[in-house]
């Protein structure tokens, strides 16, 4: 067998404040929780980084499924046909949380029925 050892695989949160270890440090920003690096990473991967604050409370309060949805959605577009990405990201998770409601309150009729 090789000498080379198979490294643990490190966990979620682990690697994506590796991933943004040179941003943060650099800016003395520091991420305690998963849902600061991924809403650093939504920031980053649709070009809003001044809107970084908005996406870490979306991830914060808003179920991970409806923003992965949402991110998917834009990344299914051609890179070029879009100029404003996360602007066609909050669309569509506007379009999910009615789309949500919209079945929330049909289940609720139909339960008072």
């Amino acid at each position: 067998m090789s000498d080379n050892k198979r490294k643990a695989p490190a966990s979620n949160l682990s690697d994506l404040l590796n991933k943004y270890e040179d941003t943060l440090f650099s800016r003395q920003k520091y991420v305690k929780n998963e849902f600061q690096a991924y809403g650093l990473e939504l920031a980053k991967e649709l070009g809003d980084w001044k809107n970084r604050a908005l996406y870490m409370r979306l991830a914060k309060k808003m179920p991970k499924a409806t923003l992965e949805k949402a991110r998917y959605f834009v990344k299914d577009h051609s890179p070029g046909t879009i100029k404003t990405p996360y602007k066609l990201f909050m669309w569509k998770l506007k379009q999910l949380r009615l789309e949500k409601e919209a079945k929330e309150s049909e289940a609720e009729k139909e339960s008072q029925k």
